[in-house]
């Protein structure tokens, strides 16, 4: 009815809302819930105003449906408001309005970042090591997750100075936070410094990205206890918490992508929106032929798959389940995502009637069916 362009101010967004009311009913339609939608999200909260998703793919594949080819601002609300209008059915829409779940998203994505610096911390030291003793890295390059390895790679940063510290103080640097391991580190590396009697050039630059590793852990370390309590704040997450699988990481992800569960009608759709709903391809001869969904929340599915993969090795039931899809012939990635699936519905369930997993209240027919 109308189109113009509206920039990311508050006035100008509830000058947006008014003139749309004038109307209707007012819901805004969103492709990118992140950073840059923030103020959006806020204003319609604070309205009263219902906040739809469509993702990425389902925009993309939305706009190869209409006549051009062009890639503007423009067309892409366009293309954005008449999905909405003929797909309502299809939309997800967004729970804006509970405080404990957006600083779980926050802290997520930050956990997500963080997570990547340490891989890349971790592949920068294996290098630095390389550099300057290679001996030293085939002894600690594959231990850099140990806690004692860094504190012990924080303490002594070079070759040199490992050397000069001598056996004893590398053991007691070492045993503080990885005792089990010190005595077999210990010897490991008195070898590998046995082994190369050089100094190679930069050694000591090289040294202060070595001792950088472990400051990204502790920081990971602390996410991870601020993540555990804002989870357990949230009601749901003391719920969630209870089914075999979820500790508190893989149940703030998983938390934070459902969002408010009353959305999804029944398991099934939670599924579907989660991508671990089978899809079935018919064409030609194949008939019957269901294959794995590639569509999703990929954030949610990750999550749901680590769960599951959890509960087959400490589950009762995730487990018989998992034997009963192995003895169909089904390979191991696929067994996973069946049982993911399955506790789909007992996850809603779970969530929508605010009831912690109870193993006792299980159906009377045998646990593999």
């Amino acid at each position: 009815m109308f189109d113009r362009t509206v920039g990311n101010d508050e006035a100008a967004i509830n000058r947006l809302i008014d003139a749309a009311g004038e109307h209707g009913r007012v819901a805004l339609v969103i492709d990118m819930p992140s950073s840059p939608a923030q103020l959006l999200l806020t204003i319609a909260r604070t309205r009263e105003i219902p906040v739809a998703y469509v993702t990425g793919l389902q925009m993309r594949r939305a706009a190869e449906l209409y006549a051009g080819s062009a890639k503007t601002d423009p067309r892409d609300p366009w293309v954005l408001a008449d999905f909405e209008r003929r797909h309502t059915d299809q939309l997800v829409w967004l729970d804006i309005g509970d405080e404990l779940l957006a600083k779980l998203r926050i802290l997520n994505g930050r956990g997500v970042d963080l997570a990547e610096d340490a891989n890349r911390s971790s592949n920068r030291c294996r290098d630095a090591l390389t550099s300057i003793s290679p001996a030293l890295e085939r002894a600690l390059g594959s231990r850099l997750g140990q806690s004692g390895v860094r504190d012990l790679l924080a303490a002594y940063e070079t070759p040199t100075a490992l050397t000069a510290a001598g056996p004893d103080a590398i053991r007691a640097a070492i045993a503080v936070r990885s005792p089990r391991l010190a005595t077999k580190i210990t010897d490991a590396v008195v070898t590998a410094l046995a082994a190369q009697t050089v100094t190679l050039p930069g050694e000591e630059t090289w040294g202060e990205i070595v001792a950088d590793l472990d400051r990204i852990h502790t920081q990971r370390n602390a996410l991870a206890k601020q993540i555990e309590t804002v989870f357990l704040e949230h009601p749901l997450g003391q719920v969630l918490v209870t089914l075999c699988g979820f500790g508190p990481r893989t149940g703030a992800r998983t938390l934070a992508e459902i969002g408010d569960p009353t959305r999804f009608a029944n398991g099934g759709r939670l599924a579907a929106y989660a991508g671990l709903a089978p899809i079935d391809r018919r064409s030609g001869r194949s008939i019957n032929n269901a294959a794995a969904s590639r569509r999703g929340n990929h954030r949610l599915k990750n999550a749901m798959f680590l769960a599951a993969f959890d509960a087959i090795q400490h589950g009762t039931h995730a487990r018989a389940y998992y034997d009963r899809k192995r003895s169909e012939g089904k390979k191991h990635n696929a067994d996973v995502i069946c049982v993911a699936r399955r506790r789909c519905d007992l996850i809603w369930a779970m969530l929508t009637t605010d009831q912690p997993y109870d193993a006792t209240r299980t159906r009377n027919h045998p646990i593999a069916a």
